[in-house]
């Protein structure tokens, strides 16, 4: 079969020529020999091309290639013919992946689907386990319970963020892959030297970002015996440049005892994070910053609680977004502000 070829560290560049002339054969692999790589081609590259490709050294030649066998591509793919193209849709709008972990979202109506849905996202992803939730997030250790659908029943598992290592149990602490973005962009304001404080750290997803570049002394603060476990792990794991001081208790009574005025404290407790701005602003030094989230529909309902509760000190809304879709018309909202 007719085929180009090519000194391996051009292939690249001599693929997206081919690619744009439509002149790849896309149902035979490209095979790789020594210092070469050999792409197998529709017909005889013309004279023009040839001009073109010719300052990569290139070669035509007459060589075996093998058949591309093209397998399932997505999710949708791996369910083909098996159940309703409406559930697949359904299904994706929650979908995680915690490390080798899957969690999905079934809908109670199609329980008889549930290990088919499980197996398929098992092969999809090539991840070890695959797990179902079953209730919501609940109680104050913020935890959801899981059904195991596929692979290993195992819920440990190593989650990898920005180059951070996270180890986790998703059966017995919270943790959302989809704040990863968030926390990054949160990381990169802070600077060396300021006293921090992750007043609901769960495993310490923000509290690792920050001290991984950051001189900075944080207080992380939870309620859950297991996060705290874990929280300990991973600051071992990841061997951060900060200070990173664990806690566990109640925030309100920790942050008594500790006394300390901060210049920067994280409330990611959307759902009630509201009943801690109080004594979270009485720990904020003059110009302090509060990073407060919520679930909520439009900014303006935040801001007020924050006004509210610092007045009478003096608050500037430094950033306002959506971090993520709750439900329907109700986001997961984070508002930064910097108390005076």
């Amino acid at each position: 079969m007719i085929g180009i070829k090519v000194p391996k560290n051009n292939a690249d560049k001599i693929r997206r020529v081919l690619l744009n002339h439509n002149i790849i054969k896309l149902d035979m692999k490209i095979k790789r020999v020594e210092d070469f790589v050999y792409i197998p081609l529709i017909n005889t590259p013309n004279k023009e091309l040839l001009e073109e490709l010719n300052v990569y050294e290139v070669n035509i030649v007459d060589t075996e290639f093998e058949i591309h066998i093209k397998g399932p591509k997505s999710l949708k793919d791996y369910l083909k013919d098996k159940i309703d193209p409406e559930l697949i849709e359904e299904i994706k709008k929650s979908f995680d992946i915690i490390g080798e972990i899957v969690i999905l979202e079934i809908p109670e109506e199609f329980d008889e689907y549930k290990y088919i849905i499980g197996e398929a996202a098992l092969k999809f992803t090539k991840r070890k386990a695959v797990y179902r939730k079953t209730s919501k997030i609940k109680g104050i250790i913020r935890t959801r319970e899981l059904e195991h659908l596929a692979g290993e029943d195992n819920s440990v598992t190593i989650h990898r963020e920005f180059g951070n290592r996270l180890k986790l149990d998703v059966k017995k602490v919270y943790f959302s892959p989809r704040l990863a973005t968030e926390r990054r962009r949160l990381s990169q304001q802070v600077i060396d030297k300021e006293i921090i404080v992750d007043m609901f750290t769960g495993i310490g997803p923000f509290s690792i970002s920050i001290a991984k570049e950051h001189t900075v002394k944080i207080y992380a603060i939870d309620i859950n015996p297991d996060a705290y476990k874990y929280l300990k792990e991973n600051i071992k794991l990841n061997k951060p440049e900060g200070t990173v001081i664990p806690l566990l208790g109640d925030v309100k009574e920790v942050l008594k005892g500790l006394n300390i005025k901060s210049d920067r404290i994280i409330m990611n407790l959307p759902g009630t994070a509201w009943s801690f701005l109080d004594i979270a602003i009485k720990s904020l030094k003059s110009g302090g910053v509060l990073h407060y989230y919520e679930f909520t529909s439009e900014f303006q309902i935040p801001i007020d609680k924050i006004i509210e509760t610092a007045y009478p000190r003096k608050v500037e809304v430094i950033n306002c977004r959506k971090v993520k879709s709750k439900s329907p018309g109700i986001w997961h909202m984070g508002i930064d502000a910097r108390i005076y």
